[in-house]
């Protein structure tokens, strides 16, 4: 099949410099079709070294500088999770396509307002959900395409993440718990999975703890029973509180479905790769953290090997690129999709909170 060619070159605009901004920079950056890249941190020193890092023809500390470059044709949001809304609208509204971090936002009404801006515009816009773009999780996707499971009637998702990590998240932004920055995740992915089939009621419970003590609202667990709209139940659990020390680097996650016809387990807890070093080994999201035993491959975003990224945030970085440049079919999470993995991640708050059933859609 012959390849369209939508443009020759691409101008990117990586707005926030933080953990992940620098990573979609770095890979931009190596990719072929990108001629011009601008980098923007309110924090314009940070700005500046990753412009260094990167080789970026331009840098500052205001957002729509970087955007409203003319040499600009698309932009990456990686801001914190509570500053999505503003940048993601300026750059639907001057006709540039964007890649969201997820959550699309933290409170529905910043959702609402940028999914009105999309349909204002017309433009394109999706979320990075990059377990998407996890290698077992695609072939996930593609044995439920197939129909092999049949009907699926129920499943699991969990997570597990130490403390060390989940500090991090919480000084950036203490409204991003792990219910709604991290179990996202894998809401999105059942969602994905049970494509067509949304989530309507929501049972939850959760135990305060290690967070509380510290000054935050996060629960130290979180298991939700969540109802789809056939009937099917799915549980979802999450704990971001082990010790300091737990080996994980990142998402260490079970996934299971069950179906009339079919199940499928996916093993995600990486402890098929054990490393310990008397030396100590760096944790790669939290700065000074280390590990003498770590999970090898648990880091969520990927991993820094032989000189390149690997792992499902270069892959998702990687085809959103591809994408750009030749309009081939992608799996990124469509903006109408991130809002319900978001409606679903408040519900299930607001079920730990009141200790009953929590019915969806929402009310706004």
């Amino acid at each position: 099949m012959k390849r369209e060619k939508l443009q020759k070159e691409l101008g990117i605009a990586v707005i926030g410099a933080g953990r992940i901004g620098t990573l979609r920079a770095r890979l931009a950056a190596r990719h072929p079709a990108v001629g011009f890249m601008a980098i923007a941190d309110l924090d314009p020193r940070r700005a500046k070294t990753l412009a260094d890092v990167t080789g970026a023809d331009f840098h500052t500390g205001n957002n729509d500088e970087a955007i409203e470059r003319p040499e600009v044709n698309a932009v990456f949001v990686s801001t914190p999770e509570s500053l999505h809304s503003a940048p993601v609208r300026r750059a639907l509204e001057l006709g540039k396509p964007v890649l969201c971090e997820k959550p699309i936002a933290l409170s529905l009404k910043d959702a609402d307002d940028i999914l009105e801006t999309l349909r204002r515009t017309g433009g394109k816009l999706r979320i990075g959900y990059s377990r998407r773009y996890k290698e077992c999780f695609l072939r996930a996707k593609e044995q439920m395409i197939h129909g092999r499971l049949g009907k699926v009637v129920g499943g699991l998702a969990r997570v597990y993440n130490s403390r060390a990590q989940t500090f991090s998240i919480l000084k950036r932004d203490p409204h991003a718990t792990p219910v709604l920055d991290v179990l996202t995740y894998y809401v999105d992915l059942m969602c994905w999975f049970l494509e067509g089939n949304r989530p309507v009621e929501v049972v939850a419970r959760g135990q305060h703890g290690i967070f509380k003590e510290a000054g935050y609202s996060a629960h130290d667990a979180t298991w939700a029973i969540v109802t789809f709209a056939d009937g099917a139940v799915v549980n979802f659990g999450i704990s971001y509180a082990l010790p300091a020390q737990f080996p994980t680097q990142g998402q260490s996650d079970r996934v299971e479905l069950l179906g009339t016809e079919g199940t499928m387990l996916i093993d995600d807890d990486h402890k098929d790769h054990l490393l310990f070093s008397e030396k100590g080994i760096p944790h790669p999201y939290v700065p000074g953290h280390s590990l003498q035993m770590a999970f090898l491959g648990s880091n969520s975003a990927g991993d820094w090997a032989l000189g390149d990224f690997w792992g499902s945030l270069g892959n998702e970085t990687r085809a959103w690129l591809d994408h750009l440049v030749t309009g081939n079919t992608t799996v990124h999470t469509t903006p109408e999709q991130a809002r319900v993995n978001l409606e679903t991640t408040i519900a299930i708050e607001r079920a730990v909170a009141t200790g009953k059933a929590v019915r969806l859609p929402l009310e706004t």
